[in-house]
């Protein structure tokens, strides 16, 4: 599965515009809505933090280079030279995976209710098994985790843990081993730090209620057994700048796994897909090109398709997806008092949430 390019964020750091937070609706269909940052400021930076721990070795030396190379060969689609090395990935992480997490982190709150209901916990295990698929770079991690803690404490819930699999098709077992570590474990503080300062010093999630791992697979080539193994239980699958992706490698592909995911999950199972804001696919049919939105395509296949043979009207049967979030054009802005080695970028993102009937 070719992992996301960075060419959605194309907003250099801005001071945040002084709005008032929008109104959601269940099915919010805002134009271009900007929202205050939900997660605390000091949150945001801990965040940042963990990617500027992982990868400090990165920051000691010229990072420059090294991402110029990443852009070239993603700007030529070789994403097998992208991602195929330790260094590159470190770098793509601490570059792109670090301003993203933000954007994840404050997406999953403000869509907790939908996104992170407390009856997604199993029932028998107690905990949520999330799959990320095109998630090895880590932003969904370090987001989910962040989360996953601002929940338990904030909204006085039990503790329950967590699983997060990223699936990916490149190796990237080292930046996601250095990402848990950082998120698991406590930042070093001064020797001049005062008692309270020391005394509220945690980690961003308890290692107990966080198990990673990573799955290297090309998920549109990957057979029917091997997918019901990964996702069968899975309480939670996010698809974020993957999708398009996805659909410009193979748009029958893509609908057949779209298809495979649909019978695969269970009843309550939740589905979050992110993507660039008007992203299009084309499609041939009769010999003659067409282009469609992303977004169409995934409504035409889960809310419309029916084992791939008709529609719900032509099949007379009952949904298998309801879409309970839809937003075409959501941003999140940088607040200017955050510090990183290096600069990072406004996100901008269109937001499709369903659950499995």
């Amino acid at each position: 599965m070719p992992p996301p390019r960075p060419r959605w964020e194309t907003n250099k750091k801005q001071p945040p515009p002084k709005v008032q937070k929008l109104q959601k609706t269940q099915k919010a269909k805002t134009s271009d809505e900007v929202s205050a940052p939900s997660i605390s400021l000091e949150r945001q930076q801990l965040i940042l933090d963990i990617f500027k721990y992982s990868f400090a070795k990165r920051f000691a030396e010229d990072i420059k280079p090294l991402l110029q190379e990443i852009k070239t060969h993603l700007y030529n689609r070789d994403f097998a030279t992208a991602f195929g090395k330790n260094e590159y990935l470190e770098t793509y992480a601490a570059r792109w995976s670090a301003s993203r997490a933000l954007g994840y982190a404050d997406l999953f709150w403000d869509l907790r209710t939908h996104f992170w209901p407390v009856k997604s916990i199993d029932e028998e295990s107690g905990a949520r098994k999330i799959v990320c698929l095109g998630g090895g770079a880590g932003a969904e991690l370090v987001a989910l985790a962040g989360v996953q803690d601002l929940i338990i404490h904030d909204e006085m819930l039990p503790s329950s843990t967590m699983e997060v699999i990223a699936v990916d098709i490149a190796d990237w077992t080292l930046v996601l081993y250095e990402l848990t570590k950082h998120a698991t474990t406590a930042p070093t503080l001064s020797k001049y730090a005062s008692a309270a300062i020391q005394a509220a010093n945690a980690p961003l999630i308890a290692a107990g209620n966080l198990a990673v791992s990573l799955q290297k697979h090309d998920i549109l080539n990957t057979d029917s057994a091997t997918l019901t193994t990964m996702l069968g239980d899975a309480t939670h699958v996010t698809l974020m700048f993957t999708l398009n992706e996805l659909y410009s490698t193979s748009v029958p592909l893509t609908q057949k796994f779209l298809l495979n995911l649909t019978s695969i999950l269970s009843a309550g199972a939740i589905l979050l897909v992110v993507d660039s804001p008007g992203s299009y696919s084309t499609i041939t049919l009769n010999g003659a090109e067409k282009k469609y939105p992303m977004q169409w395509l995934l409504d035409h296949t889960l809310l419309s398709q029916v084992d791939g043979k008709g529609t719900k009207k032509e099949m007379n049967v009952k949904a298998k997806w309801d879409k309970i979030y839809d937003n075409e054009s959501r941003w999140f802005r940088l607040n200017p008092e955050l510090r990183y080695p290096i600069e990072l970028e406004n996100m901008r993102m269109q937001v499709h949430l369903y659950r499995r009937l």
